[in-house]
Formats: C-alpha cells, sequence, structure tokens
C-alpha cells in the first residue's frame, strides 16, 4: 500500500505539468484512445490518418511524430499507414500507480505545415496483483478485561491494482472472540478492525492465532494473507487520548532535514507502567517512513528528508500512542507542503531547421515548449531572445512557442546566429533558463563576381617573349561555396579587325593574363579588351572590367634616310657656286625612325669630308651648309659621309654619302664624279630614262622660268623708272623638303627672283626666303643671302 501511494503521488505530480492543449491553429484534438495494460508490443491502438482524414502518404509527407512528456517512447506512429502501435509493455501501476484513470497525454507533430494535435490514451487495469500486507504477522496485547465491541485497527493489505480490482474485503478465520469489519478512509482506502464479540479470559486462553484474509475485486479474485497473534493480558481500563484528533501543519519544501514539523501529545490516565505513552507512525507508506520520524516520548515529529512540493503536495499519516498495558490512541497528522520557487523553468525542443535559405522571409526556425513544475506565479513563464537578432519568438497553443525569422536574412550581412532563448518564471526569487541554439544561413547566389578595378592599365615592352605574364585582373564574389569560385573569360572584341585570339590569354582560374606572341610596337601601339567574371552559382552572376595594353616602345628601328634617296640609283650631286658665303645651305639629309619618343630623336654628325671644316652638319636638322668662304684652291669634288644617329639605348644610326660639286655659275656644264659616272653606266635602262625625263622636265621649267623672269623685268622697265632692282609681280614657287627632329617632313619655303642691272651682266639673287613657314626649329635664325654669281645665260 505505501508503495502504490508513492507512485501514484510521483505520476499524478507529472501529469499536472505534461500539458499541450489544441493543434496549432486548429481547436481539435485526438480520441482519446484506450488500451488494457500489459498489452504486446505492436498491438494496434488505433488509425490516426483516418481520425485526422488524411491520406496514406499525407503523414509521411508532413514529417507526423508523437511527442511523449520527458521523452517517451509508449507509442509508436507508422507513417506509411498512419497506424498507432503499442511501442512497449504497458504497466499501469507503474505509469500512474493507484490514480485512475490512469491517462497518458501525447501529441502529434506534423512539421508541413505546421500542426499540433493534443491526445490522450487510457490504460485500463487488469487484476494482474494481488493484495499483499506490510506485516505478515500483527501481534496485538488486548487486556482480558476489554469491553465487548471495542475495535483494534489492523495493518491494511496493498494492492497495486485500482478500481475494483484493489482490496474490497477483510476476512477473519472462524473464531468465537473475534469479527472482523472493513473500514474506508477518506483517501479512499481500505482497512480492517478486529471487533471483540466475546469477552477474554487470559487463564482460559492467554493467546489466539488468527488468519486476516484481503480479497479484491477481480474476476476471479486474488488474495493474500496475515497472521495476527492475540496476547491477552491484565486489565488495563484506560487507553491514551491525544489532545487533537487531527494536526494540520504546513512546511516550506525548501526546510532542512531535521527540522520540526509538529508535537504531537496524548495523555493515559492509568499509571505506571500502563500509563507511560510511547508514539509511534501508524502503519506508514514507505514514503512516510522516509520523509517523516517521530520521537516515541517526546512526541516530536521531524522531517527524515527534504520534501518536495513538485513531487508531494501533502502528506497524511496516523500517530499511534500505546501505553504500557498495550491500549493505544491515534490521531492524524496531515501534513501540506508549501510551494516555493526551486524549480527553474524547463525547454523543451521539439523541432529545429538549420541552416535556412538566405532571402526566405517567415520561416519557422524552432519549436518549443515551456514547463515549470512549481505553482502560482512560482510557475508561470516569460520566454525572451536577444532583441538585436532577426528573430521572433511566437506564443503557439499553450506553452508551446515558434521562433520565426522577422525579415529576409542576408548571409553576407551574417552567416550565423547563436540564439538563446531565456526563460523566466514569475516567482520570488525569479529563476531563469537559458537554452542556447545556433542557426546558420546557407548561400543564395545574390551576388555578382565584383572586380577591384573598372578598368586596367597593362603596360608591356615591344618584343616580348610569347606566353609572357603581362598583368592580372581580380574579382571577389560575397558569396560562399561554389557561388563563390569565380571564372575568368575574354570578352569578344569591339573591334572586330583585333586579332585579341592570337593576342592575349588569360587564366580562368586566377585572371592572369597572358601575351601569346611577340608585340610590334609600330605596329600595334595599344589595344583594349574586356575580361569577364563569372561565378559557379545557378544561375550564374557575372561582370565586366576592361584592360587596356599599352606596348612600350624598343629601340629597334635604325634611322632611315628619306634624302638623299638610297635607292641604288645614280648619287645625287648637290651645286654649290663658289661664290657662296659661310653658312650656305648646301642640301638637308631628311631621315625618319620607326620608334617613338626619344627613339626617334635624331641627331646629326659629319663623319667625313674630303676637305675637312669646309662643310659642316647641324645636329638638330640635318642641314649641310658651309663653314667659311670658298676659294679657287678648293677642290672641285667632294665627297661627304653623314651620321644620323638615334637617342635610344643602345643608340642605332645610319649614314649617307652626299656627292658636292663646286660651280663657277649655273651655267657651268654638270662634271660627274667618276664614281658616278661608273653608277650611271651601270644603271638599268628604266633609271636611264627617269633620269632624262626628270632633266628633261626641270630644263623646260628652268627656261621658262627665265623667260618669264626677262618678260616681267622689261615690261616693269618700260613702265616705271630704272630701278636698282625688279622684282616679279608673282612669287616664284619653290619647296624645300625638311625633316623634323621626330622624323617628319616640314615646312616649305618661297622665295623671290631680283635681277641687278649692269654694263651687260646682270647678277641672279635666288633662295631667299620670303614667307618662311616655319623657321628651323634648331638655330631659329634665317638663312643668310646668298651671294649673287653671274648669270650666263645673258638676261
Amino acid at each position: 500500500m505505501e508503495i502504490g501511494w508513492m507512485c501514484y503521488l510521483r505520476q499524478r505530480q507529472v501529469l499536472v505539468f505534461f500539458v499541450l492543449l489544441s493543434m496549432f491553429g486548429v481547436g481539435a484534438e485526438l480520441g482519446p484512445y484506450s488500451v488494457v495494460e500489459e498489452m504486446e508490443k505492436g498491438s494496434f491502438v488505433a488509425n490516426l490518418g483516418k481520425d485526422l482524414g488524411l491520406g496514406l502518404t499525407e503523414m509521411y509527407n508532413r514529417r507526423a511524430r508523437i511527442i511523449f512528456q520527458g521523452n517517451k517512447e509508449h507509442l509508436q506512429l507508422k507513417v506509411q499507414t498512419g497506424d498507432l502501435l503499442i511501442n512497449e509493455k504497458l504497466d499501469r501501476e507503474e505509469l500512474c500507480g493507484p490514480a485512475d484513470p490512469c491517462l497518458l497525454y501525447f501529441q502529434l507533430l506534423m512539421e508541413k505545415p505546421l500542426e499540433i494535435f493534443q491526445a490522450e490514451l487510457r490504460v485500463k487495469d487488469i487484476n494482474d496483483n494481488s493484495p499483499v500486507f506490510t506485516e505478515r504477522e500483527m501481534i496485538l496485547r488486548i487486556p482480558e478485561n476489554s469491553p465487548l465491541g471495542i475495535a483494534f485497527p489492523l495493518s491494511n493489505a496493498l494492492d497495486l491494482d485500482v478500481g475494483s480490482n484493489n482490496v474490497q474485503n477483510y476476512k477473519i478465520s472462524p473464531n468465537s472472540h473475534f469479527r472482523v469489519l472493513t473500514r474506508k478512509l477518506s483517501d479512499g482506502r481500505i482497512y480492517p478492525e478486529l471487533v471483540l464479540e466475546e469477552e477474554l479470559d487470559r487463564e482460559e486462553e492467554p493467546e489466539i492465532v488468527l488468519t486476516l484474509t484481503a480479497l479484491d475485486g477481480g474476476s476471479p479474485p486474488r488474495y493474500g494473507t496475515a497472521q495476527v497473534r492475540i496476547e491477552v493480558v491484565d486489565s488495563n481500563d484506560n487507553a491514551p487520548q491525544f489532545e487533537q484528533p487531527i494536526y494540520k501543519v504546513q512546511i516550506p519544501e525548501n526546510s532542512h532535514v531535521g527540522s520540526l514539523v509538529v508535537i504531537v501529545s496524548a495523555r493515559d490516565l492509568d499509571s505506571g507502567v500502563y500509563g507511560k505513552i510511547a508514539y509511534t507512525l501508524f502503519q506508514p507508506s514507505e514514503d512516510i517512513s522516509k520523509t517523516l520520524e517521530v520521537n516515541p516520548v517526546t512526541g516530536e515529529i521531524q522531517l527524515r528528508k527534504q520534501v518536495d512540493f513538485e513531487t508531494v503536495q501533502s502528506y497524511e499519516v496516523d500517530i499511534k500512542a500505546t501505553d504500557g498495558g498495550g491500549l493505544s490512541g491515534k490521531c492524524t497528522l496531515l501534513l501540506q507542503v508549501v510551494d516555493v520557487n526551486d524549480n527553474p523553468p524547463e525547454v523543451t525542443m521539439s523541432a529545429l531547421t538549420s541552416p535556412i535559405l538566405e532571402n526566405s522571409p517567415e520561416i519557422v526556425v524552432a519549436v518549443f515548449s515551456v514547463s515549470d513544475p512549481d505553482s502560482g506565479d512560482n510557475g508561470k513563464t516569460v520566454s525572451s531572445i536577444q532583441d538585436d537578432l532577426p528573430f521572433l519568438l511566437k506564443p503557439s497553443v499553450k506553452n508551446f512557442y515558434t521562433l520565426v525569422t522577422k525579415r529576409a536574412l542576408d548571409r553576407e550581412e551574417r552567416a550565423q546566429y547563436n540564439i538563446t532563448i531565456t526563460v523566466t518564471d514569475l516567482g520570488t526569487p525569479r529563476l531563469k533558463t537559458q537554452h542556447n541554439i545556433t542557426v546558420t544561413v546557407s548561400d543564395v547566389n545574390d551576388n555578382a563576381p565584383a572586380f577591384s578595378q573598372t578598368t586596367y592599365t597593362l603596360r608591356v615592352r615591344e618584343n616580348n617573349s610569347p606566353a609572357l605574364h603581362i598583368g592580372s585582373v581580380s574579382a571577389t564574389d560575397r558569396d560562399s561555396g561554389a557561388n563563390a569560385q569565380v571564372t575568368y573569360s575574354l570578352l569578344p572584341p569591339a573591334d572586330p579587325q583585333l586579332p585579341l585570339a592570337s593576342l592575349v590569354s588569360i587564366n580562368a582560374d586566377n585572371g592572369q593574363l597572358f601575351a601569346l606572341r611577340s608585340l610590334d610596337y609600330e605596329a600595334l601601339q595599344a589595344f583594349e579588351f574586356g575580361v569577364r567574371a563569372a561565378d559557379r552559382g545557378s544561375p550564374a552572376l557575372s561582370s565586366q572590367a576592361r584592360v587596356r595594353v599599352l606596348v612600350l616602345d624598343d629601340n629597334d628601328n635604325a634611322p632611315f634616310v628619306l634624302y638623299p634617296p638610297q635607292n641604288g640609283s645614280a648619287p645625287c650631286t648637290e651645286l654649290v657656286p663658289r661664290a657662296a658665303e659661310a653658312g650656305y645651305l648646301v642640301t638637308k639629309v631628311v631621315a625618319v625612325d620607326g620608334d617613338s619618343g626619344q627613339n626617334a630623336w635624331l641627331s646629326y654628325q659629319l663623319l667625313k669630308a674630303t676637305e675637312p671644316g669646309l662643310f659642316g652638319v647641324w645636329a638638330h636638322n640635318g642641314e649641310v651648309r658651309t663653314a667659311r668662304l670658298l676659294s679657287e684652291r678648293d677642290a672641285v669634288k667632294h665627297r661627304l659621309v653623314v651620321l644620323v644617329r638615334d637617342n635610344g639605348e643602345p643608340p642605332r644610326s645610319a649614314s649617307v654619302t652626299l656627292h658636292v660639286l663646286l660651280v663657277d655659275g649655273f651655267s657651268q656644264p654638270y662634271l660627274p664624279l667618276p664614281e658616278v659616272a661608273a653608277a650611271e653606266a651601270r644603271a638599268d635602262p628604266l633609271t636611264v630614262y627617269l633620269v632624262v625625263a626628270l632633266a628633261s622636265v626641270s630644263s623646260l621649267f628652268l627656261f621658262s622660268v627665265l623667260v618669264f623672269v626677262a618678260v616681267r623685268l622689261c615690261r616693269r622697265s618700260r613702265a616705271a623708272s630704272a630701278g636698282p632692282c625688279l622684282a616679279p609681280e608673282g612669287r616664284f614657287p619653290g619647296h624645300l623638303v625638311d625633316v623634323s627632329g621626330a622624323g617628319t617632313l616640314s615646312q616649305s619655303y618661297q622665295y623671290e627672283v631680283c635681277l641687278r642691272g649692269g654694263s651687260g651682266t646682270s647678277e641672279f639673287k635666288f633662295l631667299k626666303p620670303i614667307i618662311p613657314n616655319l623657321q628651323f626649329q634648331s638655330t631659329g635664325k634665317e638663312v643668310e643671302e646668298n651671294p649673287p654669281f653671274q648669270n650666263n645665260f645673258g638676261i
């Protein structure tokens, strides 16, 4: 009986706090369902699919499962069929103790979408336990002068079954002195009393042995027996009496072991040994025996162990006072345990979703329940999470909560959240429980790769070796995994004429750029193309950047002389009048350089001369001028070698040979040099024809000019008085080819022709610029006027 009562109190306490009311969003319940205890594992209970009106696969697809308080697994759900089966043998006495009916609450949780159903399972009792007496032998000392009808309480039998299967009746073996009565306590327990029906005579029968039988109401009934040994003693006509029949006491659950509960007191009017009273706990249960103890002399009742309101809320026990003569009296102790806030709330996690996709709003992250075994305000709870998180706690059914996202999450902003669920009760002092969960955010390809620069400028020197690494582009992606793996590729060039595929290539993994062939600055100074960076997400995202490649010049081109021409034909001879003054412009060496910058800056130097000191070359423009006045002793033919050098590193150069012939005037026949004649003799017929044609055209042109000048002078002499110089109305067109330091042709000159009158002869002044388009770059000075020489044409 004591063991069953203790189990009953524990199971009842668990059932009080095992609460799950209605399904999420629907106020319906399932069941109730009932089974008989001790059924075999796998026994059929019910079909939940039919009760909910669901198809065969719907419960499987919605991930339905059974949840018991404390993670018990009494039942098993076959989601394929919806059948609810026994998962283990159910012992009603172990589960519920003396409580009747025996109800087990469970929940049906379906996740997609989230629904929670409350259900209960009633475990029916069978008569599988026989009554058992805690005392196999009871000894009673009854005075011989005991009055008829006096009742002596006996120890009751315990039956773990409930209802009609519990103890219903007591019987005593046949005898002439006693009968047994069955009494019922306020808590429903049944105990026997031995009633004296015939006076005792110690001298005739000092001891009586009887058999007490306890019967339950099962079919067939079970029974248990105990022996009652009665010792007949001498007369003791006063039994102890307590001051109070009932002692009601309250004690806090946090009282220490050894704390005084109450002091009971009884009086006996007898004297001597019959007046001495001993106090004992009358038929205590096992739990009460472990919890309370009584001082047999003083009647002080103390705690043997600490009480717990959440386990047992109250205790009821009888206190027996027995005198030396064997007479006894009883009182009842009602001990009420007062709740103290000594239990923190409990958090039970039912479902947790992690990781969750970014950019998805209103996702149910977790489902959990909160319980507190305390009572009143001590059992009321408040749940919360950190304020700085994009999550929200929503109450569901009673003491159930769902954790949802406030907004769409961004993995690039934060990839993981550590959420602390804090549950605080309302007791004094307040107790709290913290439950930590970690939620990770999975990546979605929502970020395109970003280049470190929108435009890259790379420089590579010409004549590079093939497969030369000329630079790199770099792009990063804020996503993760395959969404952040970047591959590089070249975009088709805007100019279809640009052979980009043969110029550069790119490493798809790291963005390194390589020149596929040797570049030539003179052919391609710069080119531009696009680079694409794409991730490996689905769908893939990409971005673009522009790359400009500048080819740097290398001094790989020697100067090239345009004038005098170097085409293998007969060399050109320059005519210089002997009357030329110092600084007279003989000719100008024109050269160009295919390079650029300082590699194309040309300088001129007189390398060899037939007569050193007679001619000089201006270093910056290649003009060959006389260095002094000519004399009759100077040779007629001169050979000059001019060196043209660029400013590169190392410098490159070219040379040209000039032939200069000193003449007394333009009428003097041209005398070719021996080597020139030899060259002319070797020239091919085409060259001879070209020379003849050029000479004919030049002669005709010169003759036309002279005639034109003569006519103009004659007309002017008639119209005006004679003057020192007659200038023609028109301008004499003449052109001089010049090459600047950068290797380009420069400017042209216009000259005037004047005739100076004299006695039978005229002097011809020429090469005097009227309007120079551009001054010489090297000196900035005009060419000095050449001295006149005699015109042998008779004009």
